[in-house]
């Protein structure tokens, strides 16, 4: 069985940093990692100045033993908690003339609410307390209502959270994703949006149906003043490319 090796996140980072001249963004973990791993993992971050993360939880089921002489985060804000400290030039271990980090923290937020969350009102309050910790700025859970985002955006502002929020978007491409995804994400999907998907008689006209409908979405935004959109993509980057021609027309 032939077997293929990739570089790892820090690699794929310098090369996209360095090569690119592009900001990469990796993502920090709680689930299956120590904070020792992690306290390591944002030293070699911070070598290769790159500066800017997103500090998740990821799944709560480790997919490796955590040795006992060695603690954990386990939730997102306690990550946030870790990274802020070595901002400070604490780290786990007292060190000598420590350095501190200037690591930008984005974290997570959920315009539906987290599937754990029990209210909306409940979801903020986490929010508000990553910030309060220290998080620079949020990216949404992916969502199809644009709307649903705006609404939520008010409601955080009323919490005191000042820090962006930025919209992430998913560009539908098939009937199939319209099924699977909310049962993945734990996101709505809008009967319309549906309605239509259903309606397209091939494959090209699903994909035409999902770029369209993220066009009409990603406007709203624009013209209610959100100065940035997050795209999530997989691979097939043919949808995305669509779009974006389509907004250049009009923007």
């Amino acid at each position: 069985k032939v077997k293929r090796k990739s570089p790892g996140t820090f690699g794929l980072c310098a090369a996209i940093k360095y090569k690119y001249n592009l900001e990469p963004v990796p993502h920090i973990l709680c689930g299956g990692f120590t904070r020792e791993e992690t306290e390591d993992a944002l030293i070699e971050l911070n070598y290769l100045e790159i500066e800017n993360i997103l500090a998740i939880r990821g799944d709560k089921r480790s997919p490796r033993p955590i040795p006992q002489d060695r603690s954990t985060n386990e939730y997102a804000i306690d990550l946030v908690k870790q990274v802020s400290c070595m901002n400070k030039g604490k780290y786990i271990d007292d060190l000598i003339d420590a350095a501190k980090t200037n690591f930008c923290i984005g974290v997570s937020c959920y315009p539906e609410k987290h599937f754990e969350a029990p209210n909306l009102d409940f979801d903020l309050k986490v929010l508000k307390n990553k910030v309060d910790s220290g998080a620079h700025y949020a990216v949404s859970q992916m969502f199809f209502d644009a709307d649903k985002f705006l609404r939520f955006k008010k409601e955080a502002q009323k919490q005191k959270i000042n820090i962006p929020l930025i919209p992430g978007m998913k560009i539908l491409t098939s009937k199939r994703q319209v099924r699977r995804l909310p049962a993945i994400f734990y996101v709505d999907i809008p009967t319309e949006l549906i309605n239509r998907m259903e309606a397209a008689k091939s494959r090209e006209q699903e994909m035409q149906v999902g770029v369209e409908w993220a066009y009409q979405q990603a406007l709203k935004l624009l013209e209610a003043g959100t100065p940035y959109l997050h795209f999530y993509i997989m691979q097939n980057t043919k949808p995305f490319v669509m779009l974006m021609d389509k907004l250049k027309k009009k923007i």
